[in-house]
């Protein structure tokens, strides 16, 4: 698979989200609102709107916000290909998406055909940042801009989509994915449904960055499968500090 595919063309991606507010009750009262109706028509079987809120309200740009963003870019060093990786992180959403942005026009500059990758980026990742950044009034790099495009023009590289083989009613996680591929990947203390508590109840965002980290490694160790080449070793990823 992926024989014309260069990996440093590539810019890999993981997002992790919570509910804006700490709490249902935390809502504006027109929101609180809102949430209920969204709720309604969306998963009626939910029924406590506290609940749904704390288990859901991340899964919406409307309701939700980002507090990581991790990236990786692989170079080819030694013969072997190394995968360098930044995060951004912060509580306030606006400053988490503005480094962000920042990378995506320096990285289109040098890279002007580069594509987004990651596991089912085009359902979730890359539509929530641009909607949180609308919201926030920040400007959309070129890349981002994908109005009126083309399927095969968008620059993304989606491994859920690649797993599907052109069959769409399949979701697979990437933890399933990494699994049944026999891809090692590191032990979590935590996954994507405990994001909100350990954010708003143990106040342990490093831990949330951590584990936003472990999986754009785990799609770059899905990519280098795909394509056929041997797998990133630990020494091979490289951690730029924030």
């Amino acid at each position: 698979m992926l024989p014309h595919l260069s990996l440093d063309q590539l810019l890999l991606l993981d997002i992790e989200t919570t509910p804006a507010f700490e709490a249902f009750d935390k809502l504006p009262d027109t929101m609180q609102l809102l949430w209920q109706d969204k709720i309604a028509k969306t998963a009626p079987e939910s029924g406590n709107w506290a609940d749904a809120y704390a288990d859901r309200a991340g899964l919406y740009a409307e309701f939700g916000k980002i507090i990581c963003i991790s990236v990786g870019f692989f170079h080819a060093e030694g013969g072997r290909y190394q995968l360098r990786m930044k995060s951004f992180y912060n509580d306030d959403e606006k400053v988490v998406l503005s480094g962000f942005l920042e990378l995506i026009n320096k990285f289109h500059i040098k890279n002007p055909r580069f594509q987004f990758a990651g596991h089912n980026i085009r359902e979730f990742d890359i539509p929530f940042i641009c909607r949180r950044s609308v919201i926030h009034q920040l400007s959309l790099p070129v890349p981002l801009q994908l109005h009126g495009l083309k399927p095969w023009e968008v620059p993304m590289l989606d491994t859920m989509h690649l797993w599907r083989f052109g069959e769409m009613k399949n979701y697979t996680s990437l933890k399933l994915l990494t699994a049944v591929l026999g891809i090692p990947t590191p032990k979590d203390d935590i996954d994507g449904g405990m994001v909100g508590k350990v954010y708003w109840q143990d106040k342990d965002l490093e831990r949330i960055v951590n584990y936003c980290q472990k999986d754009v490694v785990a799609v770059g160790q899905l990519l280098m499968r795909f394509k056929g080449v041997p797998p990133l070793e630990t020494e091979d990823v490289v951690f730029i500090k924030q």
